[in-house]
């Protein structure tokens, strides 16, 4: 598929910062639900609803049926069959093949999608079981190579170390799973292979079909962008019986499927798309950044990419669809994640001129709401957690809680940047906003989303970004201004 068509997407995350990510990555207008009775609002054709189960820190029994309420709210809406793609001889269907790709829309409702954490963290098993219990078959791709999260033999490498012997788990009160298989468990799964996976989407769909044939669910090696996007395009030459789940990596590669184009640039007499600053890699904590890719041509469209070719999409170019920066509203970063790399991304934030607000676990996880300086307009100011001392077991989610009670508090509705899905689901909460809409990307995880009384929001997981991702970040929302607060 090589065209905007108007398939409609239906995608489940486990967190926001991963939902909004799915969003921006899917490429179709969107709307972003923090609330799974929202999806039984109709989206129109051409657009994806996402939604936040919000699932990531519950237990099996209840995250699975966050899943199935979820699927619910959208059959309850009349918009899906049961998903059924077989044939008379009970075979999944065959003759949907290139349809499913070429065609305007998906036979028998929407595409579904769930994200899953490319770490593998939260309850990934009985989400994915909740998931596949109507779909023919459940289609697996977990790597994340623009983080250099790939997935070789079954097993998650970070940066080449298997990830339960990576350092990626050191914040998780459990062990890390030894293979995607494991942490998947009781889904009942077949690994395929990276040289399955490189015979190209009409082998890898004849081998996903033999794997649905036996009960069971395909689990994808991949190592690059064109592996992910090989495993997207023989999903739908499965039809409409096929679901897929992944990282953010197989969300861009669907989206490389259902669209050809950036956003429809603004009409005239509105104005230009507010300059962003380059593109870059997802960048774990101990990376350090890559050289920055030159800026995209100004313009309303890219080239689309051949649907095997794995071509990385360019970033969503922001709209300049709110008010930045002039006698508006101060800025306010809220650096809730303990990764490594977020010191340093709040230090250069700092020296670009930003206020820097630090607070105490201890203080934050008390029943006192902390009270935070008010953001001045046309200033930023960044808060972050004290993470010398550590933080004790058990004790980050109350800090988290009173993070975003010290948030909620303050006056004059500042716009946010948000680090780290709890984080930002917490502060949302407690501010009550229960839906956004996704705007674009400032790079690669950094999501620009709008509220409904037009405040931007962007959500960031805390691992991504290169040391310079608050300063660009600020820099986006705030393009007319000279460096940082002035």
């Amino acid at each position: 598929m090589c065209r905007r068509d108007d398939t409609t997407v239906v995608a489940l995350a486990d967190d926001l910062s991963g939902a909004a990510e799915v969003a921006a990555l899917l490429g179709l207008p969107a709307r972003l639900a923090l609330r799974p009775a929202d999806l039984g609002l109709s989206p129109a054709p051409g657009e994806a609803v996402v939604v936040d189960l919000d699932s990531r820190y519950l237990d099996e029994g209840a995250a699975a049926a966050a899943v199935r309420a979820a699927v619910r709210a959208v059959r309850a809406a009349g918009r899906v069959s049961s998903g059924a793609g077989r044939d008379a001889d009970g075979n999944l269907a065959e003759g949907r093949a290139f349809r499913a790709v070429n065609s305007g829309a998906v036979d028998g409702g929407p595409l579904w999608f769930k994200k899953c954490d490319s770490l593998l963290r939260g309850p990934v098993g009985a989400e994915a079981a909740a998931f596949a219990e109507d779909a023919e078959v459940l289609v697996v791709a977990t790597a994340l190579p623009a983080a250099r999260r790939v997935v070789r033999g079954g097993v998650v490498l970070v940066d080449g170390v298997p990830l339960h012997e990576s350092a990626a788990w050191r914040a998780e009160e459990r062990a890390a799973p030894r293979s995607v298989a494991g942490a998947l468990a009781p889904l009942p799964v077949t690994g395929v292979p990276l040289e399955t996976v490189r015979r190209g989407p009409i082998a890898l769909a004849g081998r996903f079909r033999e794997v649905a044939a036996d009960g069971r669910h395909p689990v994808c090696d991949a190592e690059t962008d064109t592996d992910l996007t090989v495993i997207a395009t023989a999903a739908a030459l499965l039809g409409p019986g096929v679901r897929l789940l992944g990282s953010g990596g197989l969300a861009a590669a669907l989206g490389r499927l259902l669209t050809s184009r950036r956003p429809t640039p603004p009409s005239a007499g509105t104005r230009s798309p507010a300059a962003v600053p380059p593109s870059a890699t997802h960048t774990p904590a101990t990376a350090t950044t890559e050289p920055a890719s030159p800026p995209s041509p100004a313009g309303p469209t890219a080239t689309c990419p051949d649907a095997a070719s794995g071509a990385a999409r360019a970033v969503v170019p922001v709209h300049d669809t709110v008010p930045v920066g002039a006698g508006g509203r101060g800025l306010l970063v809220v650096a809730g994640s303990a990764e490594p790399v977020v010191g340093e991304q709040v230090g250069r934030l700092v020296a670009a001129g930003a206020r820097h607000v630090v607070l105490a676990p201890g203080q934050l996880a008390g029943t006192d709401t902390v009270v935070l300086p008010a953001p001045a307009p046309g200033t930023v100011t960044v808060v972050s957690v004290d993470g010398a001392g550590g933080v004790r077991a058990g004790a980050a989610r109350a800090v988290v809680a009173g993070l975003a009670r010290a948030v909620s508090a303050l006056p004059g509705r500042p716009d946010l940047v948000l680090t780290g899905g709890e984080t930002a689901r917490r502060v949302l909460d407690a501010l009550g906003v229960t839906t956004l809409r996704p705007v674009g990307e400032i790079h690669h995880g950094a999501v620009h989303c709008t509220t409904t009384d037009g405040r931007s929001v962007v959500t960031r997981p805390g691992s991504f970004g290169g040391p310079d991702s608050f300063v660009r970040i600020a820099a986006a929302l705030r393009p007319s201004q000279q460096g940082v607060t002035q």
